[in-house]
């Protein structure tokens, strides 16, 4: 039995596609909240690239879903989230997040997230004694591994800000 990450114990191929699902699923949901975020300060340009982002892990929440045929990924991923949580390791950390962020900023987020998801999936390889869960996880260890790349890849396009980034002359008020 292998447990790679929180409280998440993966002992048949079905647990892993479960997981893997649901780390999907966490990324989306937390992409869509930061698109939120930025929506509501008025940065449409992270808006669009976070909802970019939420859109790409959802195919590939799809894609896991339809590797998974008949078996139902989400009602598994709920039961095992029943035995406590799991650290999804693909969520953008939201303390990382500010108003002013630039897209490179975003893609550093994701850039976390993907490395993170890589190392998890890598663990399983590493640990796993079924041979098809060991199969499922390589396959899932290329796949985050071409998402590291191509953020790595989208990230050439914008260049790190400078010091000041977070600059602003009129910082947002509470209404208190």
């Amino acid at each position: 039995m292998t447990r790679p990450a929180g409280n998440t114990k993966i002992s048949n191929l079905n647990d892993l596609l479960a997981a893997a699902w649901q780390i999907e699923s966490d990324a989306v949901e937390r992409y869509n909240l930061l698109a939120d975020q930025m929506e509501t300060h008025n940065n449409p340009e992270l808006t669009r690239i976070f909802r970019d982002l939420a859109r790409a892990e959802g195919i590939h929440g799809d894609e896991i879903r339809r590797l998974a045929g008949s078996f139902d990924v989400v009602s598994h991923a709920r039961k095992m989230a029943q035995s406590g949580p799991m650290e999804s390791p693909e969520e953008a950390e939201l303390d990382a997040a500010h108003y002013l962020m630039t897209p490179w900023h975003a893609l550093q987020l994701s850039l976390a997230g993907e490395k993170r998801a890589l190392a998890y999936f890598a663990q399983i390889v590493e640990t796993a004694t079924d041979p098809k869960v060991k199969a499922l996880a390589e396959e899932l260890v290329e796949e985050e591994a071409e998402h590291v790349n191509l953020v790595n890849r989208l990230l050439r396009r914008y260049p790190p800000p400078d010091d000041s980034w977070a600059y602003d002359p009129d910082p947002p008020a509470s209404p208190e």
